[in-house]
């Protein structure tokens, strides 16, 4: 087969729903659901009966389930409990997440973090906090679902982009004039390819008061020298520019994050409706956060690993001529040009002992692909043995 990289959809074919049997491939007896995965410990999976090499999913430091983050969660909750029950605004507040929002702004170098219940929550209640500043939104066109459905609350027109083309948000500045107030709205680490929002050259040609706001579900933890995400690595300046993230990938753990400044945070507080009715994420998983941060500020060799394994598969792959983009994320991605390529490439993985993920999601192409992401923590032989199969199966 003749795989390419994978490319995101048009704009009408990504706010398709996916349908329920995206995964038609895995499905077994689970409702439309693929066939449910076992972790069984941090690179294996147990699927249908068989323990298989894992790439899928978005632990790429399978902080998940390291020993430490998972004892700090198993303390938390013999000691606190599961959950607070409650908004933080009512009786739902505990020292804990005071502690991770401290931990947070010092890790990603801000004044405030704001915590919350999940990485949605935390672009929706940002947007309808800021809803009625801005004439009109800017929106990249392969941006996340959550960030299309956070843009109706800023209650403004929504110009789409071209996907991460500067010239093009350059054209809609043009057009829309010098009394536009405008924000920005994109992914900063894309997750179907790995590749990474040009955010200096949006402030290139964006107007000075503008701002830009990055959903950095991805590049949190990965991306930049300190793992403070895509602004660290496009090196661009904080002025204007609102970042959110999430708990559940580079960290492991689970709930939304707000990187804001002391007025951004108390306009959140007061007219933040989506924050002020949701509980916080489970005291279990604000403990196993702070593990992580402490495992991600004190160990450099994880962010190292991390990119050696990057370098070398993406490095071998194009020179045996698999065509992979020189993207910096820790992702790999195939687009089988049939189906029957892609039902050969799944036999391919599983005789070598690897769970295929194939996938249909938004931002990613309509009709599936396989997503590959590496972690810290695969072998070499386990990246081998992933590298061969792809080079096979041109």
């Amino acid at each position: 087969m003749r795989g390419r990289p994978a490319q995101g959809p048009s704009r009408r074919a990504q706010l398709k729903t996916p349908t329920p049997t995206a995964n038609q491939h895995l499905l077994g007896d689970s409702g439309g659901f693929p066939a449910p995965l076992q972790q069984v410990d941090r690179t294996y999976v147990r699927c249908s009966g068989r323990k298989l090499v894992y790439f899928g999913g978005c632990d790429y430091f399978r902080l998940a389930s390291h020993p430490a983050v998972l004892r700090a969660a198993r303390q938390t909750m013999r000691s606190h409990g599961l959950n607070v029950a409650a908004s933080r605004l009512t009786t739902g507040n505990h020292r804990l997440y005071g502690e991770l929002e401290r931990q947070l702004a010092a890790f990603f170098g801000v004044e405030h973090a704001l915590v919350t219940s999940s990485a949605s929550i935390a672009n929706f209640a940002l947007a309808q906090t800021l809803a009625g500043d801005f004439t009109h939104a800017l929106m990249d066109a392969r941006a996340h679902a959550c960030l299309r459905e956070a843009a109706r609350f800023l209650g403004c027109p929504v110009l789409v982009f071209e996907h991460r083309n500067p010239d093009a948000v350059e054209r809609s500045v043009r057009r829309l004039g010098r009394r536009a107030r405008l924000v920005l709205l994109t992914d900063g680490l894309f997750a179907h390819d790995g590749s990474v929002a040009p955010l200096r050259a949006y402030r290139e040609v964006l107007p000075a008061n503008a701002f830009v706001l990055v959903d950095d579900a991805h590049g949190a933890g990965v991306l930049g020298p300190r793992g403070r995400g895509t602004p660290d690595h496009e090196q661009v300046s904080r002025t204007h520019l609102l970042q959110t993230l999430t708990l559940s990938k580079a960290f492991g753990a689970f709930g939304g994050v707000v990187l804001c400044d002391r007025t951004l945070r108390d306009r959140i507080l007061q007219r933040g409706d989506l924050f002020a009715g949701t509980t916080p994420p489970p005291l279990p998983m604000a403990a196993a956060a702070l593990q992580a941060l402490q495992l991600l500020r004190t160990d450099a060799r994880l962010r190292s690993r991390l990119h050696q394994n990057t370098t070398c598969v993406k490095d071998t792959l194009r020179v045996a001529g698999v065509p992979i983009p020189p993207t910096p994320g820790p992702i790999v991605s195939i687009l089988p040009r049939h189906p029957t390529d892609a039902a050969r490439l799944k036999r391919l993985l599983l005789g070598a002992g690897i769970h295929p993920p194939f996938i249909r999601y938004p931002g990613g192409p309509s009709e599936g692909y396989f997503r590959f992401a590496l972690s810290s923590e695969h072998t070499r032989a386990q990246l081998d043995r992933l590298v061969e199969v792809l080079i096979q199966s041109q």
